[in-house]
């Protein structure tokens, strides 16, 4: 149904234009992903993806190594990590099952590795419906935190909680 496959540079103008829209800017108001420049690079901490239903990009998902990551955006933080950052583009393609489905995937890829024990999400404090959605794949709430300028709330999902199911 969904796969995921590498972002390129090909992806530039859809990623651009997916910025635009209002529900992405409501969940990411104040980052500017550089994609002229982050598209071209490939850092052996980061995974960039596009979600593709039927060959048609639905959506992008980011899987990082917070530990290893060159802004340190996380701050100092254990290694066997790893954070996700998930949108689905388009409006209408919202409320269908397929971030769940991406999420799915990621948490499959994360875990694949098998020192990475956890996995971090950082939803703004106010993004209720992204609250509601990581905790019924798993994530459990650790803390609130100040990223910058925004509020945001903390969720980790780990490997012992997923070995389980």
């Amino acid at each position: 149904m969904v796969r995921l496959r590498q972002a390129s540079i090909q992806d530039l103008e859809l990623l651009q234009y997916w910025d635009t829209k209002q529900h992405i800017i409501d969940c990411d108001p104040d980052d500017d992903w550089n994609w002229e420049t982050e598209l071209h690079r490939d850092p052996e901490w980061r995974e960039q993806l596009v979600a593709e239903l039927k060959g048609e990009p639905i959506g992008f998902l980011q899987i990082i190594d917070p530990h290893k990551e060159d802004t340190k955006y996380w701050g100092e933080i254990e290694p066997d990590k790893r954070a996700i950052d998930i949108w689905i583009g388009e409006e209408n393609n919202l409320n269908k099952g397929y971030g769940t489905f991406m999420m799915k995937l990621a948490i499959e890829r994360c875990f694949q590795n098998p020192d990475v024990n956890e996995i971090l999400v950082d939803p703004l404090k106010t993004n209720t419906k992204a609250h509601r959605f990581y905790e019924r794949l798993g994530f459990q709430f650790m803390e609130e935190r100040k990223f910058g300028k925004s509020i945001c709330y903390i969720y980790r999902l780990h490997r012992k909680l997923v070995e389980k199911k």
